[in-house]
Order: C-alpha cells, then structure tokens, then sequence
C-alpha cells in the first residue's frame, strides 16, 4: 500500500513535472487574454456613496485588502465612520491559530474596538449592532464547507436581519471555484464546519453563498438579509485565482489551499496533516507508519497551531505537495485515496476515526463506507444524485460565468 500510496518513482515525477509545466502555460495564455480580475473592495466606486454619512461595521482579517491597503485603513482615510471591527476564527489580524478562541479587544493600529465573533458568541448581538447602518463582509474564503468563513457569513445575515442592519459583501474569487464534489451535508450534522447542506467543494463565492443563503431560507426563522453583492471584476469560475495573501496560518500557499478539501477529512482521524511544520495540508501521516522514507516532526508554532497533533514526535508519512500544484487543477475532485489507504494500513481501526469526522463528512454514510471496504468510485457514485440537484440550485444564484 505504502508504495503504492505516494513513492511515485522517477517516472511519475516526470509526469507530474510535464503536468505542471502544461498547467502552467495554460494559465498564462489565459491570463494573457484577459483582464485582471478585481475583487470587490477594489471597486470603491460601487460602494463608497453608499457608506457616506454612514455608522459602518466591518467584519475583516489580514485578507481583507484594497491592493496592499488594508480594507479599514482604506475606508478610515476616505473618511467613512467605522464604529467597530468584527473578527472570524483567525482573528482580524490573522494570527490565531485554529479552533483557538479569539476575545474582544482593541486594535493597537486603528483604536477601533475588534468583537470576534470566534469566542463566546459566533452571532453578533443586539448591543453590537446598535446604532450600526451597514455593515461590511470583506473575507477571502477558499471554497470548502468546513472553512468556517461562511458559517460566519451566515450569522452575520441572521443577526443583520434581525437588527435591520443592511449588509455590503464585498466579494472575492473563490480559489477552489473551479469545481464541486463530495457529500451534501444532511440536516442532523448541521454545525460550525457544515453550516449548510452544500456539498464539500460547493463552487461559490462568499457573495453567492449569502445569495442562496437568503433565496433558500437558511436564515433562522425564514428571515431575510438585506443584501448588496459588490462582485469582482472580470472574474468567471472558470479561473485558477491566485490569491494575493494567505487567508489562515495553515494555508500559507497555493498548494495547501488546493489539497486543504481533500486532507481537512484527517482532521477527524489519527494522522497528521502537517500542523506544526512548514507543510501544513501538504503532507500527512503518524508515527510508525511503515513502508515509506518520508518524515516530518510537528512542534508548536505560535500563531499556527499551538499544540499539533503528534507534537515533537517523528512522523512518517507523504509529501504531496506536487500532487496539490498539478493534479488538483487537472483532476477537479476531491482525493479520497489518501484516506481509504491510510485507514487500511492502520495498526488500531477502531482508533483511526475521531467523533469530528462525521462533522466533517456532513454524514456518518462516509466513515461506514471506508469502514465497509467501499472503493472512491463507490463511495462517489453515492454522492452523485446529491451533487446533480445541488447545481441545479446553485445555478439559479450564480454571479458569474460557471465553469461548465
């Protein structure tokens, strides 16, 4: 299995390298041919009028950026009255580390008071949002489920709708937009990491899920958000978008953030995905793990992950680092393969699945077919009928041109 698994030999890494060369020329004949692409809040002409004389909120990390400006720094020298900052998981300025919880504060730059909303409330309050106009969604999402940027989206629309507060998301690409796969989350695993029942890869962008959020009636009690999408320019979900900043400490470059919704399963298992080193969602495994050269020790990194996984212990394990730069962006699909290997080839089966797994899967169907012996093409055949009818809505709510 482990041979099998990642030691590709010489031969596949020529492949891969010809792939990725392939790959790369493409996308610069593509982008050769068109226009930049310019993600909302650079459109200030869209949406300055409208916040002048104006209390704004604004809901913003270390992605929220005008160029290299960042999005509140820009506003505050136009002149527009932000009275708060609010923060997701992360933090505004980024730098906490997942799952970690993030307290009210005041930013040390600006002096505006920052309420997280990844603390003691995911939801903004009545008292938070007393007094507000507008308030502003500014956060670079990368196109997965359980990436808890639209769970925070979704809050924000209830607490808007029910305060009368009006709500401008101002949009971005989604760098995983180029394709959909995986499970729709069943209603009784509705959570943080599975806010809606979309599918694992759900091809949106945040602008397009508050869309749907309201068209479908997913808000609390069948309210309504009243909304403002300021889209991007020149944009199609066609495009490999290369974003300017990484949007979490454990997405520091393109590849993770390609590979993180295929390795973010082995969150709820026993293997590691590199949390703690300098290949986080790029590479996996355990200790022990037979038939394989590659090793990697995780170690506390403040600001990334405190306390990994298998901390200071010698992981074996696989670099997938040229999978996530090519075949990702050739295959559009979800790798199930990884986690089926790594579960068969597993000393302790009963130990390999934690309980987030099912939160994570959006079902408990996906740990039993693994479990069972299922092969991928099973396991994706079962998720087919779900997928179809998924993107028959989400036609109806798209912004931009689809890449089918």
């Amino acid at each position: 299995m482990c041979k099998v698994l990642l030691n590709i030999g010489a031969k596949r890494a020529k492949i891969i390298m010809l792939l990725s060369l392939l790959v790369h020329f493409s996308l610069v004949s593509a982008q050769i041919k068109r226009k930049a692409i310019r993600v909302g809040a650079e459109r200030t002409e869209q949406y300055l009028t409208i916040l002048q004389n104006k209390n704004i909120a604004v809901l913003a990390n270390q992605s929220s950026l005008i160029g290299r400006t960042h999005l509140v720094d820009s506003l505050l020298k136009l002149s527009i009255d932000i009275k708060k900052v609010f923060c997701p998981e992360h933090g505004f300025r980024g730098d906490a580390d997942a799952g970690e919880q993030v307290k009210n504060y005041k930013d040390p730059k600006t002096h505006l008071p920052v309420i997280s909303l990844y603390g003691a409330s995911k939801k903004p309050s009545v008292k938070d949002l007393t007094g507000i106009d507008y308030l502003i969604f500014d956060l670079q999402d990368v196109g997965a489920r359980f990436y808890t940027y639209i769970s925070t989206l979704k809050y924000v629309m209830e607490a808007c709708a029910e305060n009368e507060v009006k709500l401008i998301v101002l949009d971005r690409p989604n760098p995983n937009g180029f394709y959909i796969d995986g499970p729709i989350r069943e209603e009784s695993f509705s959570s943080f990491v599975g806010i809606a029942p979309i599918p694992v890869v759900h091809g949106l962008t945040v602008g397009e899920f508050a869309k749907i959020a309201n068209g479908q009636g997913w808000l609390a009690n069948g309210k309504i958000c009243e909304l403002t999408v300021i889209t991007c320019e020149n944009y199609s979900h066609r495009d490999y978008y290369t974003l300017p900043i990484h949007p979490s400490p454990n997405l520091p470059t393109m590849t993770a953030v390609y590979l993180y919704p295929s390795l973010c399963f082995f969150e709820g298992t026993a293997v590691s995905l590199g949390r703690g080193t300098n290949k986080p969602f790029q590479q996996i495994g355990y200790p022990n793990l037979s038939g394989t050269d590659y090793s990697f020790t995780p170690v506390s990194t403040p600001g990334a992950s405190k306390n990994p996984p298998y901390k200071d212990q010698l992981c074996k394990g696989y670099d997938l680092s040229d999978y996530g730069e090519t075949m990702v962006k050739l295959e559009k699909k979800l790798n199930l393969f990884w986690l089926i290997e790594l579960y068969k080839g597993y000393p302790d089966k009963d130990k390999f699945f934690t309980a987030y797994f099912n939160k994570l899967a959006g079902n408990s169907t996906l740990k039993e077919q693994i479990i069972a012996g299922k092969t991928e093409e099973e396991i994706r055949a079962s998720w087919q009928a779900g997928i179809d009818e998924y993107k028959r809505m989400r036609k109806r709510y798209l912004l931009y041109q689809d890449f089918e």
